[in-house]
C-alpha cells in the first residue's frame, strides 16, 4: 500500500491505534475516539475502512489491532512525527505545544527524502549539543 492511498485521517487513526496498543496493550473504539477527539461512529467507519485495506483487524464490539502491514505503516508515521517534532523543538526551539501541533500536520505531507535529511540533521545537532562540546 502506498502512502498516496492513505488520507491524513487514516494515518492519524493508525498512529492512535499503535499508541494505544503500546500504552494500554489494546485499542478500543472508545479509546481511539477519546484520543483523537472524534465521535465513536467516526472511528467505527474509519476502522472498517482500514480493515478493508488490510491494515487493522476489527470485529464489532472487539478490540482493534494493527496487522503486520498496519504496524509497519504506523511505525513510519510515528517515526516521521518524532523526527519533525525533534527538529522543530530541539533544533529550532519551537515550544513543545506548537512543535507537536506542527509535527502532526507536517507528518502527512513531508517527503521521505526530506524526512531522511531531517533525521540526519537532528542526529548531528544532538551530537554537537553534548555536554563539554
Amino acid at each position: 500500500m502506498s502512502k498516496q492511498q492513505l488520507t491524513a485521517n487514516m494515518e492519524d487513526y493508525l498512529e492512535a491505534i499503535m499508541i494505544l496498543q503500546r500504552d494500554r496493550k489494546v485499542a478500543r473504539v472508545r479509546d481511539i475516539a477519546k484520543l483523537l477527539q472524534v465521535k465513536m461512529p467516526s472511528v467505527t467507519g474509519a476502522v472498517k475502512n482500514l480493515a478493508e485495506k488490510g491494515l487493522v483487524n476489527y470485529e464489532r464490539y472487539s478490540f482493534v489491532t494493527l496487522t503486520d502491514k498496519g504496524v509497519k505503516i504506523a511505525g513510519e508515521i510515528i517515526n516521521r512525527h518524532r523526527i519533525i517534532y525533534e527538529f522543530l523543538n530541539g533544533i529550532l526551539g519551537v515550544s513543545p505545544e506548537i512543535a507537536e501541533l506542527d509535527a502532526c500536520r507536517i507528518e502527512h505531507v513531508i517527503s521521505p527524502q526530506t524526512v531522511a535529511k531531517l533525521k540526519t540533521f537532528v542526529a548531528a545537532g544532538k551530537v554537537s549539543q553534548e555536554p563539554g562540546e
